[in-house]
């Protein structure tokens, strides 16, 4: 009986089958856990948030709560807060890769400061855009901005120079039809010459960079590509049916709410639609309380702007279209994704576009400078009305402050919210990626190549000024003197499409 007691007192040491399966799922995580935390805390593991300590020690990276440094005019502008969002490290240059496909050129012509460029740039990196193509002068050819460009991994900055300008005189576009209506006409005629002859170029570098697509706009146009399901260009692109060669991107046109805006891709949400984009009787039936009392439905252009696929014998055909020397284009107008142009959204607007152009406020001589009737009209405002009268003009015809018509419009369909752009910039702002490229590219040159680098371009621009100018672009006798005589007309000579006002009732009734 004692030998039986006690063989009965002896524990168990055997286990069933299950129960071991069971306890070793249970201590095969918690050892993992445990081997990670240890790998972590020795410095043995490559921790992601610890990868660009490099930059800053104490915090982790967009948080950076010192004032930063005084390298660029523009840096409160395209700096508010700081937050734990994803910057752009220095370093990571936006890099998608030879494989992603198709890749997108955007090119345009600009004078633009960084506060503008900056936010226009980097909007279109996040939605697919590979390269861009900026043509430079003014503010955007200043040593400090062109710097930050330059910097900038897939901007190639080209500027006005008097190489430019000779390679341009020579140009074929010189002894066509097509945009001879446009030669040797002030302001904007002379800008729509200049940003076709540099589309041109354009299309040139596009090709030698591998680009399937280009796209020409200005820094107050950003592409939406609604209709996408990542909010792509890239997506939109691959969805064209290889035989189409021109895609045409209807253009909405920015309805400010106040006369105070600082900063309309980050301040303006409120947008009018396209008539492409709307019913005929929606259009036609609202138009009057649309038009507001201004000349046309939209302030100025409303025929959109277009994407050409990069094939042999292609060239612009005006700042809104492309063509071919070959063949007539087959093309395509999106139903969803658009063109959104921040039209006149600052009250200093008025005057920044007053001074680049010297014609007499009249109304006969603006015709011959400015080919939309609202411009034509801002111009006279601008140049003969006081500060005070300019305002109440703007808050007449620019700001929709009427709440009930907003509200009637919206139901209508004619207005409409569009906060995409608005949060990714502010994103992006937030996130400290402009201050970072700003300050990477200022500090990564030393202070005398810096101030050697602005005396000598400073020099050669002024230099260049002095032979060229853009007004004198193709008037050189040197450089016109082989074959200009006789303009080649040939059978895909049509004429350049410049920036065309949307249908209006007169329109209708002369079609009834």
């Amino acid at each position: 009986m004692a030998g039986l007691h006690s063989s009965s007192l002896r524990p168990t040491t055997s286990l069933s089958p299950s129960s071991k399966l069971l306890l070793l799922l249970t201590l095969l995580p918690l050892s993992l856990a445990a081997f990670a935390f240890i790998l972590q805390w020795r410095g043995g593991f490559d921790d992601p948030s610890t990868r660009w300590s490099i930059l800053r020690h104490d915090q982790f990276p967009g948080m950076d709560n010192s004032a930063p440094a005084k390298t660029s005019d523009c840096l409160d502008v395209l700096s508010t807060k700081h937050t734990p969002s994803f910057p752009y490290f220095r370093g990571w240059n936006f890099n998608y890769g030879s494989d992603l496909k198709p890749k997108i050129c955007i090119t345009t012509s600009t004078s633009a400061g960084l506060e503008q460029i900056m936010p226009w740039l980097f909007y279109h990196k996040v939605t697919g855009v590979s390269s861009f193509i900026l043509f430079v002068e003014g503010k955007a050819a200043t040593s400090n901005v062109s710097k930050v460009l330059e910097s900038i991994p897939g901007v190639q900055v080209i500027y006005r120079t008097k190489e430019l300008e000779e390679k341009q005189a020579k140009s074929r576009i010189w002894n066509e039809t097509w945009l001879s209506n446009f030669f040797y006409k002030p302001c904007n005629y002379e800008l729509f010459v200049k940003q076709s002859l540099n589309m041109e170029v354009a299309i040139v570098q596009a090709r030698k960079g591998g680009m399937d697509w280009i796209i020409h706009l200005d820094t107050d146009e950003l592409v939406h590509p609604a209709g996408t399901h990542e909010y792509s260009l890239r997506e939109l692109f691959s969805n064209v049916p290889e035989n189409i060669d021109m895609v045409v991107f209807p253009n909405y046109e920015s309805s400010v709410e106040r006369d105070d805006i600082k900063d309309p891709f980050s301040e303006v949400s409120m947008f009018k639609k396209n008539f492409d984009h709307l019913p005929k009787e929606t259009y036609y039936g609202n138009y009057k309380e649309a038009t507001r009392g201004n000349p046309n439905y939209f302030l100025t252009y409303g025929n959109g702007k277009a994407a050409a696929r990069i094939v042999k014998n292609l060239r612009p055909n005006g700042a809104h279209r492309w063509h071919n020397y070959k063949k007539q284009p087959n093309e395509i107008k999106l139903e969803e994704a658009a063109v959104l142009h921040y039209t006149y959204p600052k009250f200093s607007d008025l005057t920044s576009r007053r001074d680049r152009c010297a014609c007499k406020p009249t109304k006969e001589d603006v015709k011959r400078c400015f080919m939309l009737d609202f411009d034509r009209a801002a111009f006279i405002i601008a140049s003969t009305a006081t500060e005070e009268e300019m305002l109440q003009w703007y808050r007449e015809h620019v700001v929709w402050n009427d709440e009930a018509l907003k509200q009637k419009l919206m139901k209508k369909g004619i207005l409409t919210r569009i906060y995409a752009p608005m949060v990714i910039i502010q994103g992006l702002r937030e996130s400290g990626t402009f201050t970072s490229v700003i300050e990477s590219a200022l500090t990564n040159v030393s202070k005398d190549t810096l101030l050697s680098s602005v005396e000598n371009l400073n020099t050669s621009r002024a230099d260049d000024s002095k032979v060229f100018s853009s007004r004198k672009m193709g008037k050189h006798t040197e450089i016109q003197a082989n074959g200009r005589k006789i303009l080649a007309i040939s059978d895909t000579d049509f004429a350049a499409i410049p920036p065309l006002s949307p249908p209006s009732m007169d329109e209708i009734r002369l079609g009834t």
